[in-house]
């Protein structure tokens, strides 16, 4: 495997299932030789053990930032910031935890990319089924971000520069 495209999210939390909603739409599709796309949900160990050998990666996830829902973000995290932690709740997990997981393992990842998507509704007291409007009309622009995204990295592009369409673009 070369490329890792990993859905997260909770299906029970509104938009917080926006990562596993566009991961399942990508599986439906043919992807190129060396790119698994797999829907992680909750599971952060099991995403952490999955990112430990190196390939690249493709993040996406419901990403809280303050603008407009539905805005799409692609970062590029430095990795270099992220502090090892392994003490992690099983069913708790972020994109810096999984990081911080797979530090303290002595895990080694690749590139990463986090294709984010501002929420509308990420939690309640009593849970909330299916994406939020503004949410649900980003999956198909997340879903060609993800592919442009794979193609810049098959082809040895930098994704940052290389202006994927659709969003706001930081590296942090």
């Amino acid at each position: 495997m070369n490329i890792l495209v990993a859905g997260i999210g909770n299906i029970f939390l509104g938009d917080d299932a926006f990562g596993s909603e566009v991961a399942r739409e990508l599986m439906r599709r043919p992807q190129p030789d060396g790119v698994k796309v797999e829907d992680f949900g909750i599971r952060g160990y099991d995403l952490a053990f999955a990112l430990m050998d190196g390939a690249d990666a493709i993040l996406i996830d419901a990403v809280p930032r303050g603008q407009a829902p539905g805005s799409l973000y692609l970062i590029e995290p430095d990795l270099s910031t992220i502090e090892a932690n392994a003490t992690r709740d099983a069913h708790t997990m972020t994109p810096v935890s999984v990081l911080q997981l797979v530090k303290s393992l002595d895990g080694r990842t690749g590139r990463l990319f986090l294709v984010g998507c501002e929420p509308s509704v990420l939690e309640s007291d009593d849970g909330a089924m299916g994406l939020s409007e503004p949410v649900q009309a980003a999956v198909p622009h997340a879903i060609a971000m993800v592919e442009s995204l794979i193609d810049d990295l098959l082809h040895d592009r930098n994704p940052i520069r290389s202006g994927v369409a659709g969003a706001t673009k930081e590296v942090s």
